[in-house]
């Protein structure tokens, strides 16, 4: 659910912008929220998790996203269902963060990549599944049952979770209010103002809120470095050379990967002109491969290793976006249908062997810090991701033009189109780029003990 939720928004988008009567630049946060809330919050509910147990935290976590999920489906307005996404964000946040720590407390080193396996075949699979699911059911059913269909699974899970989920490791921490506050205030700052800029145009102002968001991440790296339990453990990058280039090729994939399924929606609804369930169909066939072969591929990576494996993933995504950028103003349903089948098996072969490697390598008894830091990582690289989109593709055309084609009301004709496609196309050159870098990072990362590749 959790998972499903970072991306069931992008479908309903345009239905759902244009029924609540309002304009991009506002309801482009229903989805930064989210992101932003599970980046800024993720690290310290994880070590909630550590102090207090991780099966009371994962289960709390489950009854505050049912609950929002049905409260963002109620919403009258704009402004309610960006603040209960915000509520949905921190019950996501509680579940992201202890779901790994439990798997970790649960399994030996050697099994934790088939654990992370299915662990990614839901992460991964119900991200892309969240594509699917929010064409179908605003095509058939309207744009609030993408939060209401989260009710009825949501309370299944809580029974199962009071029932199964139990604490194992409880131990001493801190949480570092001082890097949440920091973090949090930084990050939405250079959020509000690429969006602004994005909507609005270039001010002076732009240049201040950038320069103080800047300030305090500098800041926040200063006081990070002496803080006990931080929201990001810089020793935890010094200390260990795989554990630190596997989070931080999680960063980089989330980069270049969480924005493309934004890109090919805008392009195959405001450009080809498709209906929320077609585009879904086209963009779905990944979520189906990165369900069954994550398991598989978990498996596989106990008896090989991260390295070779999770790079053969970040190289499948890189073959998916240039896939995709050979579409061009050629509409080809087979490439669609080929770059979401690569996404698939880059979904299965990068993350449950990367997030094991993480796992493996953290220290005993901080799993649910190290899980949290992963997911942290993870978010603040998806929420750059968007931002460079929106950043990228409002420059192609004129704003207000761009804007309609954001929401689902006008497609694009003639020498407009093509400078859209461009822009999309540019977009997706920066995010094969940082394929590249992630590639390099994961092979980088060096043999595992013990492993034979």
């Amino acid at each position: 659910m959790a998972a499903a939720d970072a991306t069931v928004v992008l479908l309903a988008f345009p239905d759902m912008t244009q029924l609540l009567h309002t304009d991009v630049s506002l309801s482009i946060w229903t989805i930064l929220v989210y992101i932003l809330i599970t980046a800024v919050m993720t690290t310290q509910l994880g070590k909630l998790g550590d102090i207090y147990g991780r099966a009371k935290m994962f289960n709390l976590g489950l009854v505050i996203f049912t609950i929002s999920s049905a409260l963002c489906g109620l919403s009258p307005n704009i402004l309610f269902l960006i603040g209960f996404r915000i509520v949905q964000g921190i019950g996501a946040a509680f579940l992201l963060a202890n779901s790994g720590a439990i798997v970790a407390d649960t399994f030996p080193k050697e099994k934790l990549g088939r654990a992370f396996g299915y662990i990614a075949a839901g992460w991964g699979g119900g991200s892309l599944m969240g594509i699917a699911l929010g064409g179908l059911l605003t095509t058939l059913l309207g744009w609030r049952y993408i939060f209401y269909i989260n009710v009825p699974i949501g309370i299944v899970a809580i029974i199962l979770g009071l029932r199964y989920v139990k604490d194992k490791i409880v131990m001493k921490r801190h949480l570092d209010i001082f890097g949440i506050i920091f973090l949090g205030i930084a990050l939405t700052l250079v959020s509000y103002d690429a969006i602004k800029f994005a909507a609005f145009g270039f001010s002076v102002l732009d240049v201040v809120l950038i320069a103080i968001g800047v300030l305090m991440v500098v800041a926040l790296v200063w006081k990070e470095r002496n803080a006990k339990d931080p929201i990001i453990d810089i020793k935890a990058f010094r200390s260990n050379r795989v554990l630190s280039f596997s989070l931080l090729a999680a960063m980089v994939v989330a980069m270049g990967t969480f924005s493309v399924q934004f890109m090919m929606t805008l392009y195959l609804q405001g450009i080809v002109g498709l209906t929320p369930l077609y585009a879904a169909l086209l963009l779905s066939p990944g979520a189906i491969i990165g369900f069954l072969l994550s398991p598989r591929m978990g498996r596989l990576s106990d008896r090989v290793g991260a390295r070779n494996l999770a790079t053969a993933g970040i190289v499948a995504f890189g073959l998916a976006i240039l896939v995709y950028m050979s579409v061009g103003l050629g509409y080809h349903p087979i490439l669609f249908i080929l770059a979401s089948a690569l996404s698939g098996f880059g979904v299965a072969m990068f993350y449950p062997a990367n997030n094991a490697a993480v796992m493996a390598n953290a220290p005993t008894g901080a799993y649910g810090s190290m899980n949290g830091l992963l997911r942290t990582l993870q978010s603040i690289g998806g929420l750059l991701s968007y931002i460079l989109v929106v950043y990228i593709a409002a420059s192609a055309v004129p704003r207000s033009i761009a804007f309609q084609v954001f929401v689902g009301t006008t497609t694009l004709l003639g020498g407009l189109t093509k400078s859209f496609v461009v822009g999309i196309q540019t977009a997706l050159a920066g995010t094969l780029i940082l394929m590249i870098f992630a590639a390099f990072l994961s092979h980088a990362r060096g043999r595992e003990k013990g492993t034979k590749i």
